[in-house]
């Protein structure tokens, strides 16, 4: 119990550390840029104009591509460590306001979201040394080796009911508006109140959607034997673009995802870490 408590000791002062809170921050404004690369390729694909993967790979390649590019992504690569150390030390010790399933719950949450910032980082390192391939060829064959057997269908199946499980989370939590709870509320004023709740709801909601699309895609994928059709969030995006009414849907989907990344933004401020 000593070595148990002692550990969570250390973890509480490691969060503590003001240096790692003002890098999460920094990470936001990262994850922020991210985002609206993600949908400005997104609104690429709406059009069928874009060579570029829709996702955040695909944002994170685009902007190595700029002129300050690379100085920019090992910035963002910083922040996102910053955030995954956060996010893991909340999983490890955090959400004591919280009880029962609603702590482990936001623990959980925690958990993942280390796994997606450390993902993220590791990406802008591999873009920097110019290492990084197309992530949506690389699930698609990952899911080909996968399905080569039974078992591994029902894996490549579990895994698509578990990312539309996530998106369909991401819309209610949205809908709900209770990503609120981990801002700072009383510090903002009601117009930047106003404005953080209209673009976490439309962030969240179309981040979601598109999480949902990709693993209902996924699932298609491993019941009809088809590794092509688990291409991810390039894929889901591409996929709604060729529905009746897609490009439209699209459009929209971008213009959420835009919005998640202007709430970013307001997260690096008012972001309770």
């Amino acid at each position: 119990m000593s070595l148990t408590r002692n550990a969570e000791a250390t973890a509480a002062r490691t969060a503590d550390s003001r240096w790692l809170e003002l890098l999460a921050r920094a990470g936001f404004i990262g994850y922020g840029i991210v985002h609206l690369l993600f949908a400005w390729l997104a609104l690429q694909v709406a059009f069928g104009t874009s060579g570029e993967e829709a996702n955040q790979n695909g944002a994170l390649r685009t902007l190595g591509a700029q002129p300050m590019g690379k100085f920019l992504l090992i910035a963002i690569a910083v922040g996102l460590v910053a955030m995954a150390i956060w996010q893991a030390l909340e999983a490890a010790v955090g959400h004591h306001a919280k009880r029962g399933r609603e702590r482990l719950f936001e623990r959980v949450a925690s958990a993942v979201r280390t796994v997606v910032f450390l993902w993220l980082a590791w990406t802008a390192v591999t873009v920097v040394q110019n290492a990084s391939s197309d992530s949506a060829d690389q699930q698609e064959a990952f899911s080909a080796r996968l399905m080569a057997s039974t078992g591994g269908r029902w894996l490549v199946g579990i895994a698509g009911l578990v990312l539309a499980a996530v998106g369909i989370g991401m819309v209610i939590y949205g809908l709900k508006k209770k990503f609120e709870r981990n801002l700072k509320i009383g510090e903002m004023s009601p117009k930047t109140r106003t404005l953080s709740r209209r673009l976490g709801m439309a962030g969240y909601i179309a981040r979601g959607s598109v999480f949902a699309v990709a693993g209902l895609l996924i699932v298609v994928a491993a019941v009809h034997y088809d590794p092509e059709k688990a291409r991810g969030l390039d894929g889901a995006l591409r996929a709604l673009r060729d529905q009746p009414y897609g490009q439209i849907l699209l459009l929209l989907m971008a213009l959420g995802i835009a919005a998640f990344g202007l709430y970013c933004f307001l997260q690096s401020r008012y972001r309770r870490v």
